[in-house]
């Protein structure tokens, strides 16, 4: 990855640069998931679909939309905890731009696959070739600070969730931190992170990339402001591990 400030560099160059950036980390990405995050993100994951599931209040499922869907790791989260919960999804649909991420998730998820049960495209979260009105939950985990066209990501997001449907998004937020133990959590994530998940991957300038994101990116506050512009309205607000990852759900109005 050009290691220029991304920041400054044109909207489409940036987001090029993003997708090949994760295209180049894509064999190591999950590794290097569960040793920064030391396993804790498999719980955050697992309470995103626990109170999706409860704010949509269907036992029959019909599709599940995660965006920014990377190796699978969501995807693989919404059938084993629909399964566990008793929840029938008749559709797992995962959309990515990345075609290193898609490899991965074709790997893992090839069960899922097989049976017909999920599909693997590739897309933007800005331009998601699927039908109004047509998704109960979509989600994206980790992947909307990578989204340079935030506001007609939001805008999709809303066009293809049916009338009651849910908004999950799991993101490291850019919200305000005070205290000790808050700033001892900057530290870890602006200066370990970056080298562990170089170490890992062998990249560092895409993990150096994370701490920059966050900074660059909104507050919890002021993303659930834009999403009840659009009309979803907060469910579900919860901030994890001293506010390193937050968890919203809404629900479309």
């Amino acid at each position: 990855m050009d290691k220029q400030n991304l920041h400054s560099t044109a909207p489409q160059e940036k987001q090029d640069k993003i997708v090949n950036m994760f295209d180049e980390i894509a064999p190591s990405y999950d590794k290097a998931n569960r040793v920064m995050s030391l396993g804790i993100d498999v719980s955050w994951r697992v309470s995103a679909c626990k109170k999706a599931f409860e704010a949509l209040g269907k036992e029959n499922i019909e599709c599940v939309l995660d965006v920014a869907c990377g190796t699978g790791d969501m995807l693989w989260h919404w059938q084993n905890e629909a399964n566990k919960a008793q929840k029938h999804i008749a559709h797992l649909l995962g959309i990515d731009p990345s075609s290193g991420m898609l490899e991965v998730a074709h790997q893992k998820l090839d069960s899922l696959l097989k049976q017909g049960r999920l599909r693997l495209e590739k897309g933007e979260a800005k331009a998601l070739n699927v039908e109004s009105q047509s998704v109960d939950i979509l989600s994206i985990a980790y992947g909307l600070r990578n989204v340079v066209a935030l506001e007609e990501a939001l805008d999709e997001f809303v066009r293809v969730l049916k009338p009651g449907g849910v908004v999950v998004i799991l993101e490291f937020m850019n919200n305000e931190k005070k205290g000790v133990f808050d700033s001892l959590m900057r530290f870890y994530t602006s200066k370990i992170l970056p080298l562990v998940g170089g170490l890992v991957s062998k990249n560092y300038a895409a993990y150096k990339y994370l701490p920059d994101s966050i900074q660059h990116f909104v507050s919890s506050e002021k993303l659930a402001q834009k999403l009840l512009d659009r009309g979803v309205k907060s469910y579900f607000v919860k901030s994890y591990s001293a506010n390193i990852s937050t968890l919203y759900v809404g629900v479309k109005i």
